[in-house]
């Protein structure tokens, strides 16, 4: 049998075999994709790590939407930020301190932290000759293979006591960085062509101007550029215990397997369009819209477009406005917030006015006509933070490459503070949830009667 007709005829029978009426989540009680019918998530663990808050529960059980709140070990992020910007100085290493330890370090510690993470930044002469010698044109793949192949050079790989944990996670957190700098050289050489430049990173900068270096190169990014690059790390760097890639972190880690296999596969959730790579959906819709819309400032311009997409049929007629919406925040993102303030700034500096008043109209007409597209009853939808991240990364002079891969970059620090707690509980017991099978009986037919 011809191999392209066998893999027809197993794909066509997907279609009977996959089908399962959607009425039976409903008659059965099944939480379809761990969520409950009024939209929360099914709550199946405790954490003390990270907290997000979008909505309150009302004594009849129903919901209230109320303004977001994103909380680090119980430290409002906002009043995180403010108090760093305020000292004006970065801050990436010290929230990544807060979420592995717990609390805010005082200055020696928060020094040493420092040093430590720059003295492990620098990759071994092995793993950079293995990313040189890879190819493809995704860089989270990349980094997902040179995650596992970090396993072979720890002295320790399954040791999961609380001190090893800790050592792997920071070791992690400052490699990345580097992994992901070194696979863009290898792309930028590879498709496009380009010079392949791999920059040592240095022992006395900061997490994010050290990528900002590695991609760009010396002199080639401002300041303000470094300090948008950190507030973007922060806000990404946790998200609660129940998003996809964290929660598959914690599973994985709840049947104790080595800390590279468990953030491998935080690493592959994280890629798919639906978790890390909205970004990229959001900056090819703008693209399109710019293209379409003559007069960036005309309201009826704007919505004309916008009533397209929703009607689907414009941009890739889904019928979704990326960067709208959000699973927990109905008012607010506490992050697309701060972001957009620096993101302004930003804006001001390369002369990117424009483009930023077009995203807030863009904003202020998106949760307008969507309320009035859905109608009566219409779950409330506010911007998220994907809607400004993509912008700033591109303003930065950052390639579209890395732009997940970034997500990935500030993630780790989350997901390393649950892997540990993960293994750390008093009563843990490995993460199995239930599927009911719905599929009738069949009998067995001998292979000549088929």
């Amino acid at each position: 049998m011809d191999e392209n007709y066998l893999i027809y005829k197993l794909s066509e029978s997907i279609k009977k075999t996959t089908q399962i009426d959607k009425k039976l989540f409903t008659e059965m009680n099944v939480k379809r994709g761990l969520r409950n019918e009024d939209g929360t998530g099914v709550l199946v663990g405790l954490t003390r790590i990270g907290d997000v808050v979008g909505y309150e529960k009302l004594p009849d059980g129903t919901l209230k939407a109320i303004p977001g709140k994103l909380y680090y070990r119980g430290m409002d992020v906002e009043e995180l930020v403010r108090g760093i910007q305020k000292e004006n100085r970065l801050g990436f290493e010290e929230t990544s301190f807060l979420l592995l330890s717990g609390i805010l370090p005082d200055k020696d510690e928060l020094e040493a932290f420092r040093a430590l993470i720059m003295q492990t930044m620098p990759l071994s002469h092995q793993t950079t000759m293995s990313i040189l010698s890879r190819k493809g044109k995704n860089i989270m793949n990349i980094l997902a293979r040179s995650v596992l192949e970090l396993y072979v050079y720890d002295e320790n790989p399954e040791d999961i006591s609380r001190e090893n944990l800790m050592r792997q996670s920071i070791n992690l957190i400052a490699k990345f960085p580097t992994i992901i700098a070194y696979a863009y050289q290898v792309l930028r050489h590879a498709e496009y062509g380009r010079s392949m430049h791999i920059r040592h990173p240095y022992e006395d900068r900061s997490v994010a101007e050290n990528f900002l270096f590695m991609i760009k190169g010396r002199d080639r990014y401002t300041d303000l550029e470094v300090k948008i690059l950190d507030l973007a790390l922060i806000l990404h760097a946790e998200h609660g215990g129940g998003n996809n890639s964290t929660f598959s972190v914690r599973v994985t880690s709840s049947t104790e397997t080595d800390i590279y296999s468990s953030i491998a596969a935080g690493i592959g959730s994280l890629k798919g369009p639906l978790h890390g790579g909205a970004n990229h959906k959001i900056r090819a819709m703008f693209d399109d819209l710019k293209a379409n819309v003559f007069h960036w400032d005309k309201v009826e311009e704007v919505d004309a477009y916008l009533k397209r997409i929703l009607n689907k049929q414009a941009f890739d007629k889904t019928g979704l406005i990326y960067g709208i919406g959000h699973a927990v925040y109905r008012i607010s993102d506490p992050r697309a917030i701060l972001l957009k303030e620096m993101a302004r700034d930003l804006a001001k500096e390369k002369g990117l006015e424009e483009e930023f008043a077009l995203m807030e109209l863009v904003e202020e007409r998106a949760v307008k006509l969507f309320a009035e597209f859905k109608g009566e009853g219409a779950k409330q939808v506010c911007v998220n933070v994907d809607f400004y991240s993509g912008f700033v990364y591109e303003a930065i002079g950052l390639p579209q490459e890395v732009f997940t891969p970034l997500f990935a970059m500030a993630r780790i620090v989350g997901w390393s503070a649950h892997r540990i707690e993960e293994l750390n509980f008093a009563s843990k017991r490995i993460i199995r949830p239930a599927y009911k099978n719905v599929r009738g009986k069949q009998s067995f037919v001998p292979l000549g009667e088929r």
